[in-house]
């Protein structure tokens, strides 16, 4: 069992779940009352985006994120569906892009304007008609640029390339037509080239998109499946359902053996349905319940028992959809690893909840912020249709790292030759590093004060830096490679900064016993 284990050291094991004061929630708020399985929620850095309830068509808001408080009840909408919104998603590469899907049988693509909106949008920036039957899920590809995939209850998975001129779109380009019943949930891998959904058969399935084959299938008697999700890079799939004696129950898949679930297990006898969110950073799950107000949280690895239950956040409001702020929109120096924005309709409330890893220094901890996934595409639509698989960009979550939302543009890399000069390989190459450009004045200080016996020693021992030569490698073939290269000299000319720091104080202290 998951429950309790007995020992085991975790960087997370102490997080909680703190709830937004009353100021700085969303009031008075018409969330939908349709009882659809769905989020009704979309959240980027910049705006939160929830399903409203209306009449005469389908709606959604669009509220800056920085408008707490009560909502005027006169607020513009986005109102061009003739049916009920049932899904809506940002853009993960633009955040004025947004799509939404209807029982209308349509999938809409709206541009949000950055200042504050001042009347209801009532016209797409595109329209795409495929489906005979309502839409019940939209989700974008995590890696190419402009490809969408939605999900309707004609039974089709349908993908779209947005990167066209035209304005309605009549035809997708493909077609996934392996469904027998309706599809409940859709999930993406690390690189987007598989598609794990799950279907109203109560069948997981492992999906190659562009060639529109199943690669796994799996029917567990004692496992209802609604909802299905990759866990990463860790080749597990994790789902929830109900089980014979309709239970809530939790199951984790291996995702090339789907015939029997390497964990089930049972967590209460209530009837909402559970959301499955993980984070591929910190490889936390969380497990979000409809119609309760608890968050449960694990830790996965990739040993037995693979789902290490950490804590439970509990709050005596229900809650009837979740939105899900980016890694990049986190507060870092509040040490914020996950941000909940969650539904109270019966309030017309919506509440963050920030997930907190309690630390007590106020710097950036770099060891709960690992380099997280960018907000920019890694491949074009055309690159990835023509078969081409590439993980997300990378980018530092460190304040000052002026690589949060969009990726910093390089110039041509060159190759870096062996030296034992770090100042004489500077003034060689005539022109300021990254770094400098960044912090002249600190970094040049900071490097006159060091002597050349302190950067390298005199035999040509070439500087490591976790295991990583940082003056002697093959020069970056990419660009992910150039960024991450980027970044660990960035964290080589910090940790020589708190060298030369703790070199002064020692000094200090030295020339304070010498006086007494």
């Amino acid at each position: 069992m998951s429950w309790h284990p007995r020992y085991r050291s975790s960087k997370f094991r102490h997080v909680y779940g703190k709830a937004a004061s009353k100021d700085k929630c969303y009031d008075s708020v018409p969330i939908t009352l349709n009882v659809h399985d769905n989020h009704f929620c979309a959240v980027n850095p910049n705006f939160i985006a929830v399903v409203t309830e209306c009449s005469g068509g389908g709606a959604f808001l669009v509220i800056p994120i920085e408008q707490t408080g009560k909502l005027d009840p006169h607020y513009p909408r986005v109102c061009g569906h003739k049916g009920s919104v049932l899904d809506i998603k940002w853009n993960p590469f633009n955040d004025f892009v947004i799509a939404s899907c209807s029982e209308d049988a349509t999938v809409k693509i709206w541009d949000i304007p950055s200042q504050l909106l001042k009347r209801n949008i009532t016209t797409p920036k595109k329209e795409l008609l495929g489906h005979s039957r309502r839409v019940g899920l939209i989700e974008w590809h995590p890696t190419a640029d402009n490809i969408l995939f939605s999900s309707g209850y004609d039974y089709k998975i349908m993908i779209w390339n947005l990167d066209v001129q035209d304005a309605v779109l009549l035809k997708p380009v493909k077609i996934l037509d392996i469904h027998k019943d309706v599809v409940l949930s859709m999930s993406f891998n690390t690189d987007g080239s598989l598609l794990a959904t799950a279907c109203r058969d109560r069948n997981i399935r492992v999906i190659d998109p562009r060639a529109g084959t199943v690669l796994q299938e799996a029917s567990h008697k004692s496992h209802r499946v609604n909802k299905v999700l990759f866990l990463g890079n860790m080749k597990k799939l994790f789902s929830t359902g109900t089980s014979w004696w309709n239970n809530r129950q939790i199951a984790l898949w291996d995702q090339n053996d789907l015939s029997v679930p390497l964990l089930e297990e049972d967590l209460d006898g209530s009837s909402g349905l559970l959301f499955p969110i993980y984070d591929s950073d910190t490889h936390m799950l969380y497990v979000v319940g409809k119609g309760d107000g608890n968050i449960r949280y694990y830790e996965i690895s990739p040993e037995k028992p693979y789902l290490n239950y950490l804590m439970e956040y509990r709050s005596a409001l229900p809650q009837k959809g979740i939105g899900m702020m980016p890694k990049r929109g986190l507060d870092v120096a509040a040490c914020e690893i996950f941000r909940f924005y969650k539904l109270i309709p019966t309030k017309s409330l919506i509440e963050p909840i920030s997930m907190i890893v309690p630390r007590r220094s106020d710097s950036y901890q770099e060891d709960i912020y690992p380099l997280t996934a960018a907000a920019q595409p890694a491949l074009t639509a055309r690159e990835w249709l023509n078969g081409i698989n590439k993980g997300p960009l990378l980018v530092s979550l460190r304040p000052g790292s002026g690589a949060v939302t969009s990726v910093p543009e390089f110039l041509e890399p060159e190759p870096l030759t062996e030296t034992t000069d770090l100042s004489q390989q500077q003034r060689g190459e005539g022109r300021m590093s990254l770094e400098d450009k960044q912090m002249p004045r600190e970094t040049k200080s900071v490097r006159r004060g060091l002597k050349e016996e302190e950067i390298l020693p005199k035999n040509k021992q070439m500087c490591l830096h976790n295991g990583f030569d940082i003056f002697n490698c093959p020069p970056p073939k990419t660009e992910n490679e150039l960024l991450q290269m980027y970044y660990r000299q960035q964290e080589e000319i910090r940790r020589l900064r708190e060298l030369v720091n703790q070199r002064d104080i020692r000094i200090k202290q030295l020339e304070l016993e010498l006086r007494n």
